[in-house]
């Protein structure tokens, strides 16, 4: 027995040992080789949101095709403001977000949401002009609409045309 726990013999036969039991592991554990983002619908958060708001509230009237919306949330913005969240995971993989808020100073809420407060030109979706920002360092692009009651904000690491698609299903639904 001793010969099988001491030199390099020893060594050479317990390396094998673990690389088999490795290799079984990896053998019986599932394995997938699909991609899978989980899906979680909005319609709720959206409607409380609009039962909380005193305004009509944005929101997608479609997903964009290939679109997974991954996250929603209502949270608390600056000054008691209440903030909607739509987060998705685009047809091409990036992240694009989805927020709006009647927080003011309007221009604080859409510098916050978009990292930056410097504007780099105007994109025109639907008839609507939205105003592009862009911060290098986080590659994150914004589109931001400010509205006399509330401010909308589509921001990610998707490129613009995806941006601009998720503007383009934004429709504002009824009051209440």
């Amino acid at each position: 027995m001793r010969r099988f726990t001491q030199g390099f013999y020893g060594y050479a036969v317990a390396l094998f040992v673990c690389l088999a039991a490795a290799g079984l592991f990896l053998l019986v554990t599932p394995q997938s080789r699909e991609e899978h983002i989980p899906r979680l619908d909005y319609s709720i958060t959206v409607a409380n949101f609009g039962h909380s708001v005193p305004y009509g509230v944005w929101a997608p009237s479609q997903d964009p095709p290939g679109w997974v919306p991954n996250s929603n949330r209502i949270a608390k913005g600056e000054n008691g403001a209440q903030v909607l969240y739509l987060g998705y995971a685009t047809a091409d993989r990036q992240h694009a977000m989805f927020a709006q808020s009647n927080e003011q100073p309007a221009a604080g809420f859409a510098s916050r949401m978009a990292n930056t407060d410097k504007a780099v030109g105007t994109q025109q979706v639907g008839g609507a002009t939205w105003e592009k920002r862009f911060r290098e360092d986080k590659k994150q692009r914004s589109l931001v609409r400010v509205l006399p009651d509330m401010t909308l904000v589509i921001t990610g690491t998707a490129d613009w045309q995806e941006l601009a698609q998720l503007a383009s299903v934004l429709q504002q639904r009824p009051q209440g």
